[in-house]
């Protein structure tokens, strides 16, 4: 952040999953077409189900309905906080479960930024902190910045907290879905962002880096010239 502000608050999460509109993963036939803009969603994809034809969709989540609905995929992935907070969550064919499909870091979760000077906007928004958000939120983060990665890396964060102890699970995916590297861990609340840290530590010594260097260096390729 910049010198002067501040994350006042981060307010209790909405459901952190994806969510898959127009089948369930089981029910997809062989070769059936899924939309998705994410790279991180279709690597997972790709890994769970290699007999997809995953495709990209963009626009905003009514355009990308509305892309479903004429029939140009037979699913789409996103994320069920969006579709809970549009008032669609009645599309929402099936929640798939962060041990299956990874959530983004924070996904599902806001962030309030205001002035760092204590003043009536950061008072007031302090009414919205959620302690337990906060802490997984913070630990996600600390993964994604151990990474050294940014919002299109192929990786997922989850954590949650269960009495005392912060659970987290992390992937690193190649594109094409045939590596996946996975790590969990646990330990104390108050050690969330050492807990991150570490974790992203240990996805990248187990393969992690390779993954990611493999992606950077696509990404800073220059296009193929067209015919």
């Amino acid at each position: 952040l910049p010198a002067g502000l501040t994350l006042a608050a981060i307010p209790e999460r909405e459901d952190p999953r994806d969510a898959l509109i127009g089948s369930t993963l089981a029910d997809l036939a062989k070769g059936a077409r899924v939309g998705t803009g994410s790279l991180r969603r279709a690597a997972q994809l790709r890994a769970l189900r290699p007999d997809l034809q995953i495709e990209d969709i963009r626009g905003n989540v009514d355009t990308r309905l509305r892309k479903l609905d004429e029939g140009r995929y037979d699913a789409i992935v996103l994320a069920s906080a969006g579709l809970r907070r549009l008032g669609w969550d009645n599309r929402i064919t099936e929640l798939l479960d962060p041990g299956i499909m990874c959530p983004a870091v924070g996904q599902g979760a806001l962030a309030i930024e205001t002035r760092d000077d204590g003043g009536a906007g950061f008072q007031i928004a302090r009414r919205l902190e959620h302690a337990e958000t906060r802490a997984a939120a913070t630990a996600e983060r600390a993964v994604l910045a151990s990474l050294g990665g940014g919002c299109q890396a192929p990786m997922g964060a989850h954590a949650f907290i269960n009495g005392e102890t912060l659970f987290i699970l992390a992937l690193i995916v190649s594109p094409d879905g045939v590596q996946v590297v996975r790590k969990e861990t646990q330990g104390p609340v108050a050690d969330a962002a050492a807990l991150g840290n570490s974790l992203g530590e240990q996805l990248l010594a187990a393969g992690g880096k390779q993954i990611l260097d493999a992606v950077h260096g696509a990404e800073l390729q220059p296009p193929e010239p067209r015919p």
